[in-house]
């Protein structure tokens, strides 16, 4: 399957730069630090350093069946959410593309529509699945649509992705109003973790088998982002290798969409800023997006859990805020660094 981007290939997987190991050390505290300050940040005050010894307290067992479960479920969904933005950029041989700003959410959220519509009462693993499927299909449709669009520049890829998603997201937004749906679909796209329990998030742990199949096939999909052509004459079978890099995306997207909803832009600006910091080389970058990633969910979570104490507001509405601002800053930086 060829895709077809601007002649002046905007990523070259060749670029590599010095190691920033001191990066990698911050990555890891901050890591740590917030993940600590997630357990103990919430509604609740009874959580706490002493309450976790206090025999009286509900303490314990609300930082196992809920703490916990949301620090977890927030690690998985920001590491696999870049580690998807990455392998799509890949894919695409485009900077500014990921799972949201291609219309593959859209359609994962079209096919949630579809099983809310015809088995209300599906669980959420075949309905997973639904969304899986959906999804994948989205991700071909989009590496269908570039394939044939006589790009020209750079920002016209996501906006033909944006276009796609648009249309999509109107008609599952047309059908979700006729059939009195659209309140449950949008509880549905959310994205928050605000009821991520125990019991309500292991499907995230399908999300990281998939970051590890990507680790697997990382030089795979190196040669990838050099193009059809000079994968073939490197022995590469190309449509094995993107139909892999397809059923990455779409798994985890998935998993992210029916465990926590739509959360934008995360994909797009952390693979661009370890691309700043490390290179385009995919095996070095994974273990940098998966803490990057992590990291900014953690961090913007913690920030929509504290603007209205004890109130939360949507992580998606944090999420998009700061991510929007880095995807301004990323397209404004001179040119060199983003692309």
């Amino acid at each position: 399957m060829a895709v077809v981007t601007e002649a002046a290939a905007p990523t070259t997987p060749t670029q590599v730069r010095p190691r920033r190991t001191w990066v990698g050390v911050v990555i890891g505290a901050l890591l740590v630090v917030l993940s600590v300050v997630s357990l103990f940040v919430g509604a609740s005050s009874d959580v706490s350093i002493a309450g976790i010894f206090d025999a009286e307290s509900n303490a314990s067992f609300l930082l196992a069946a809920s703490r916990i479960p949301r620090t977890i479920a927030l690690l998985l969904v920001g590491a696999s959410l870049g580690i998807a933005g990455l392998i799509m950029q890949m894919l695409v041989r485009n900077k500014f593309v990921e799972p949201s700003t291609t219309g593959v959410t859209e359609f994962g959220a079209l096919g949630m529509l579809g099983a809310l519509v015809f088995w209300p009462g599906m669980p959420v693993l075949p309905r997973m699945f639904i969304v899986a499927a959906c999804a994948l299909f989205g991700t071909w449709v989009f590496l269908r649509i570039i394939r044939n669009v006589p790009v020209r520049h750079l920002v016209l890829v996501p906006l033909v992705g944006i276009m796609l998603g648009g249309v999509v997201g109107a008609v599952t937004a047309f059908f979700a109003y006729r059939l009195d749906l659209l309140q449950a679909l949008m509880q549905w796209q959310q994205g928050s973790f605000a009821t991520v329990m125990r019991g309500r998030y292991e499907f995230v742990w399908i999300a990281a088998l998939m970051v590890v199949i990507a680790w697997i096939a990382a030089d795979r999909f190196s040669v990838i982002g050099l193009g059809e052509d000079f994968a073939t004459n490197l022995g590469l079978n190309y449509r094995r290798i993107v139909g892999v890099g397809m059923v990455i995306i779409a798994v985890i997207t998935a998993c992210v969409l029916v465990t926590a909803g739509i959360l934008p832009f995360l994909g797009l600006v952390v693979p661009n800023v370890v691309s700043i910091i490390i290179g385009d080389n995919v095996r070095r970058s994974i273990p940098w997006v998966a803490g990057l990633g992590a990291v900014f969910v953690l961090a913007c979570d913690i920030i929509a859990r504290l603007v209205r104490f004890p109130y939360e507001i949507p992580l998606s509405v944090v999420v998009g805020v700061i991510g929007a601002g880095l995807f301004l800053w990323l397209l404004l930086r001179r040119r060199g660094h983003a692309h």
